[in-house]
């Protein structure tokens, strides 16, 4: 994905194939990331993402302050699932994998 700004962060929601568990995560570049989580969930599953195989993209928002980022990302992972899964469904009403859109990585 093209550079928006200067400052690029995204708050940004992953799943598992069958869409049992559900991470949060901030990253200053979306597409990278999803890489490296594919990537751990490949090699070494040294971290959560990669043990639960977490790289299927449900979710995402777009920030240029790095604050309103961290709020948003803080605000998201103290919900309940339910709610978590009601926004998730809001953006993406049928949970579809949405890691194509980040494809230009590396």
């Amino acid at each position: 994905m093209k550079t928006i700004g200067t400052h690029n962060y995204y708050v940004y929601i992953v799943t598992n194939k069958l869409k049992t568990v559900l991470y949060i995560g901030l990253t200053n570049n979306l597409s990278r990331r999803l890489f490296e989580h594919n990537q751990d969930s490949i090699e070494e599953k040294k971290h959560f993402t990669g043990k639960y195989n977490l790289y299927f993209l449900l979710y995402y928002e777009y920030f240029a302050d790095v604050n309103e980022a961290i709020r948003r990302e803080k605000y998201l992972k103290g919900l309940l699932r339910k709610k978590k899964d009601s926004i998730i469904t809001d953006f993406n009403p049928n949970w579809e994998f949405l890691n194509e859109q980040f494809t230009d990585i590396i």
